[in-house]
């Protein structure tokens, strides 16, 4: 797995992008099958889904057989990489890529620092109230609502949130209190349209209970390379285009009318910034057996319907 750093306009570490070969199907799996869908690890079903059109939502069950896919984190390394995203990215990085049962498969993907959870909260409310808002509830059933979120963009939880009196989220609490909290790492899955939590439920709920804003990182798919160079040259070619309609409506109407760089040139950072770093659909593998194959999963697994 090839890795690459990605800075931001101000040149700051922004992301960690990961072109992965030779993995063609992952080890956690999402298959879809006529509206539903199974996540699976390996073959253990890990949850169920049945997206329901009419109200603008997905419902959802866990089956308590997820596993992470990164070690336990000790304390050492966490005050060694305090405040250094970039780190905990390679560090990511390397479980996923080692990890048979992760959910990496060929193309690119970015590790990213920033992300809409990070930017969403515009009431600037406290960090346990935003995330109680966002963090989706329920087990072992619960339901993913699109309409409220306008899109949804919260985060569910792969198995049920840890106690906050538990011992592990008790060790995460003071290093949350100390500022050395590792961070949570998200993925995005856009058939839920929402981010689950791959690792870090004891040090997300940590965070919660202190009321801090928790560390994250982000993962999802991004524009293969070829393809995203294909797109940097057409918006090239288009901002060139766009200055010498400006330089000929100049020429006519004279200084009156702007050189267009003003106007052009933050169109075009835009749509670069996009095409590197922009999040791309995830990959869903046909259930063999369809709907009926899947329905049958569920009563073997649950003994039931996992629509909330």
């Amino acid at each position: 797995m090839r890795r690459t750093d990605v800075f931001g306009e101000d040149g700051a570490w922004a992301g960690l992008s990961l072109e992965v070969e030779s993995r063609d199907r992952p080890g956690l799996c999402l298959f879809s099958a006529e509206g539903r869908l199974l996540l699976a690890q390996e073959e253990r079903p890990v949850l169920f889904a049945a997206v329901d059109d009419d109200h603008c939502g997905v419902g959802f069950r866990r089956t308590d057989a997820y596993r992470s896919v990164v070690p336990p984190i000790r304390a050492a390394a966490a005050r060694e990489a305090a405040g250094r995203p970039d780190r905990w990215a390679y560090r990511f990085a390397g479980h996923l890529a080692e990890a048979p049962d992760g959910p990496l498969h060929d193309g690119w993907w970015l590790l990213s620092r920033e992300g809409p959870l990070s930017r969403w909260n515009h009431l600037n409310l406290p960090p346990s109230e935003y995330w109680g808002e966002m963090l989706v509830e329920g087990h072992p059933d619960g339901y993913v609502d699109w309409f409220v979120h306008n899109g949804s963009w919260e985060v569910l939880p792969l198995r049920p949130m840890p106690d906050p009196r538990d011992a592990r989220v008790k060790a995460y609490r003071k290093q949350a209190r100390d500022g050395v909290l590792p961070p949570v790492l998200l993925w995005w899955v856009s058939g839920l349209d929402c981010h689950v939590v791959l690792d870090g439920h004891a040090r997300l709920a940590a965070a919660i209970a202190e009321s801090v804003a928790p560390p994250l990182l982000y993962l999802g798919r991004t524009a293969p390379g070829d393809e995203a160079a294909a797109g940097a040259e057409r918006a090239v070619e288009e901002y060139e285009a766009e200055l010498a309609r400006f330089a000929r409506l100049r020429a006519r109407h004279g200084d009156v009318v702007p050189d267009g760089a003003g106007i052009a040139g933050p169109v075009l950072a835009r749509r670069l910034e996009e095409l590197r770093t922009g999040t791309r659909p995830t990959w869903a593998w046909p259930l063999p057996g369809g709907r009926g194959e899947w329905g049958r999963i569920v009563r073997e697994v649950t003994g039931g319907d996992p629509v909330a």
